[in-house]
Order: structure tokens, then C-alpha cells, then sequence
């Protein structure tokens, strides 16, 4: 494996002088952002919004209230690469009704603590005010906050909802717990007895002013890109990893993972196809997405999420690749094929029945051969080759498997994050 510094060397003849800024205080529709090309305006945080689902519709807790009044929201996020100023994004994209946040604070942590800095306790204005409502569908990016951050910085964004505020725009697994308090808390160091919360609310990207020519690459997937297996609280995820490797090099990595994410249909989220837009397209300075879906494509269908549907073929799942590689490659975008990881047995014992069978085995195996040969994407990430276990190639190795036989463990994301070359990355 190259260093760090490799990662910058290959890279230096992909960036662009162009780089886009988003208009100050803006409404943004549907989170289409508004760009200016004479600043260097990138996310550097972001985590894909979903809508919240029923009961009856799938089979999984959402873990979250309905709905919250007079509280404050207090969560906890890792960026990728650093400025000398920030904004944050508030998504209410899948809102029925207006959101109102009555104030908004950002601080840096205290070391590793839950803890903030008061010393570096800024408010959030929006249009220069302190409270600002979005209305259904749209979301608000804030006013720039002058606050230079380190890159991997940990930042803690607390947000005050006056009224009340019904759930409907969400993160469902965030990987991060996030505090909820009763009141107006968002000037505490720490808040007290907080509920905790898995899922990640309203907020959706942290945005820097980064150094010209910094560049980013998006991972979109499913939950084995989202972190389910990950440890809690420690930012362990594959791309967690990547973003260590290339922080220095001015690349910026951003997680589009969604638990539960399909390619063709919608799952626990939008369907890929049609979030690609959002999550990757209109993103400043993309020069690279990876894209790690077709497991929940193939798994679902017969199974306690979806029983009545047509079992998945391998040339469906293709087409959606074929597609998808035109819409990124029209932006210039290089795109990364990952494997299918091998999922044998997986949620076993769970209330999910029917994830695997044979014949899905055959569709990954026929899937994978394709995206290894074919040609069709730019570059392939065999995740299936490193978790895979050598004497039981339709299982994960133990040392990967969280215990689901579905999801990697801290290892097996570490695994992931180092099959993931600079000549794999950016063609160098």
C-alpha cells in the first residue's frame, strides 16, 4: 500500500480550478444546492436523509419519537477535511408541514468527550437571524460560521425545535448517538441525563471552505457502507477509514450509505437511482463515487421485508449499474464498482426470514463476475474477495463477520478501507 502522500500525487491531475459555494442562508429545494463557482465551498460531513417509515411497512423499528417540542437535538459529527469557515445544512425534505429550528449552536469537543468547548460556542444564523423555518420538501444552509476546523475535527451541532416538530426527514442509523434534552440547552457544555438517540435528525451536511483544488470522493451503498456492524460512537466504518488515509491530501470523503438502501427499489430510503442526484451528482468537486449496492436488491425480495416480490435477476441489477455509470460518467465522474460481499446465513435467528437462498447466491456470484469483468465501471473494489471466507466462499470470514453474517465488523470495514488503492481510487 502507497502512503498518504501517494493518494495527493495521484490525484494532483484530476482537480479543477472550478469550485462551487452555496448561496448564503439559501432555501434549496428537494437539497438541490445553489453554486457559485469563485469559492471553494465542499461538504465535508454529510449523512443521506431517508424518510421514516411504519410499522407495518417494514419489519424494523424506526427508534425514534414521532415527534419533539420544546427540545434540543444535540449530535455529535466527524468531518473529512478542514476550513477556516463552516455552514450546516437542515434537511426537511421528507416534511408534510413546515419545520421551525429556534436557534442553532456548533462547538468543537473537549479532546474524545461528548463534552463541548464552550471557548468555541458559535451560534448558527440563517439569513442572519438566529431561527429560521424550512418548508416541506426543501432544506436551509446556513450563514457562514467563522470557525477554522482541523480536518477529521469532532463537532458537536445542537439545534432548538420551539414547537412541535413532527419526525419525518431522518438518518436512521447514524452510527453516532444523539442527545435529546427537554428545553433550550444549546449553550450547555454537556447536556444532563440527555435520551439518546441512533439515528441522526434533520441535519444533513457540514460544509467547509476548503483549500482550491480539494476533491471528494462519495461512497454510496447500503448499510455495509452505512457502518451497521461498526462500533457505536468510534467512527469505524470503512469509509471512516479512508477519510484518515487521504485527509492531508485535501480529499474529502463522504458517506452515502443508507441501511436498508436498494439500487432498483425503494428500501429504508429512495431507491439509489433516484437519490443519485442528491447524494453524489450535485455534490461540489466529486471526482470519484463507489458503489456498493445489490446486496438488499437481491436479498429483499421473498424475504420478511418484502414477501411478495419477484425474485431479483442478475441483468436487472446490471442494467441499474449500466445507467447509473452514464449519469456519473456525463459529470465526469469515475466510478468504482464494489463486489457483493458474500452473505450466507445472514440474520439468522432474527425476525427477518428468507434473506438468503441459494439461487440469491447464484445472482451475487453472477453479479460480481460481471462487475470484475465487464469493464463497465472505471475501477472494482473486490469487497467480496476480502470478506469472504477462503474455505466457505458464500459465508463472511468469522474474524469480519459482526455476528448477523451480513455486516462486517470493525476489521472487516478496516479490510474494506485498504483494498482501496490510489490506482483503484483515482486511476494513478
Amino acid at each position: 500500500m502507497k502512503t498518504q502522500r501517494s493518494f495527493g500525487a495521484a490525484t494532483s491531475h484530476l482537480l479543477r480550478n472550478t469550485a462551487n459555494v452555496v448561496v448564503t442562508g439559501a432555501v434549496i429545494a428537494g437539497g438541490m444546492a445553489a453554486h457559485s463557482a469563485h469559492a471553494a465551498w465542499i461538504d465535508t460531513w454529510a449523512a443521506s436523509i431517508q424518510p421514516v417509515w411504519t410499522a407495518d411497512a417494514l419489519p424494523l423499528p424506526k427508534g425514534i419519537p414521532d415527534t419533539l417540542t420544546k427540545s434540543t437535538i444535540r449530535q455529535i459529527v466527524r468531518l473529512s477535511v478542514g476550513g477556516q469557515r463552516i455552514r450546516i445544512a437542515i434537511s426537511n425534505e421528507y416534511g408534510a408541514m413546515p419545520v421551525t429550528v429556534g436557534g442553532a449552536h456548533i462547538a468543537k469537543l473537549t479532546d474524545t468527550s461528548q463534552k463541548i468547548d464552550t471557548s468555541t460556542d458559535r451560534s448558527v444564523t440563517f439569513h442572519g437571524q438566529s431561527s429560521t423555518t424550512i418548508p416541506p420538501g426543501k432544506r436551509v444552509v446556513s450563514d457562514p460560521i467563522d470557525m477554522p476546523v482541523a480536518s477529521l475535527a469532532r463537532l458537536a451541532v445542537s439545534l432548538y425545535l420551539p414547537r412541535r416538530t413532527p419526525l419525518t426527514t431522518f438518518h436512521w442509523d447514524g452510527r453516532q448517538q444523539a442527545e435529546v434534552i427537554a428545553g433550550d440547552r444549546l449553550g450547555d457544555a454537556q447536556l444532563a441525563n440527555p435520551s439518546l438517540l441512533d439515528a441522526r435528525l434533520l441535519l444533513s451536511e457540514v460544509l467547509v471552505d476548503a483549500q482550491q483544488g480539494t476533491s471528494t470522493i462519495v461512497a454510496l451503498g447500503d448499510s455495509i457502507t452505512d457502518g451497521r456492524g461498526t462500533t457505536i460512537d468510534a467512527g469505524r466504518r470503512w469509509t471512516d477509514d479512508l477519510a484518515h488515509r487521504v485527509a492531508d491530501d485535501h480529499i474529502a470523503v463522504i458517506n452515502a450509505g443508507i441501511s436498508g438502501a436498494r439500487l432498483l427499489r425503494d428500501g429504508m430510503g429512495v431507491k439509489a437511482m433516484a437519490r443519485l442526484e442528491r447524494d453524489v451528482l450535485d455534490r461540489p468537486n466529486v471526482k470519484t463515487v463507489i458503489v456498493l449496492l445489490g446486496t438488499n436488491d437481491i436479498g429483499w425480495p421473498g424475504s420478511s421485508f418484502a414477501s411478495n416480490e419477484e425474485p431479483m435477476t442478475a441483468q436487472a441489477l446490471i442494467e441499474g449499474y449500466r445507467q447509473l455509470i452514464e449519469r456519473a460518467h456525463t459529470r465526469g465522474i469515475r466510478v468504482v464498482g464494489g463486489t457483493i460481499a458474500p452473505f450466507e446465513g445472514a440474520l439468522e435467528g432474527s425476525d427477518v426470514k428468507g434473506y438468503y437462498t441459494a439461487g440469491k447466491d447464484k445472482v451475487r456470484q453472477e453479479i460480481n463476475a460481471w462487475i470484475r469483468t465487464s469493464g463497465a465501471f472505471d475501477a472494482v473494489a473486490d469487497f467480496d474477495s476480502v470478506l469472504r471466507d477462503p474455505a466457505h466462499p458464500t459465508r463472511m470470514l468469522p474474524a469480519f463477520d459482526v455476528g448477523d453474517h451480513l455486516h462486517p465488523n470493525d476489521a472487516g470495514n478496516a479490510a474494506m478501507a485498504q483494498a482501496l488503492t490510489p490506482a483503484i481510487l483515482f486511476g494513478k
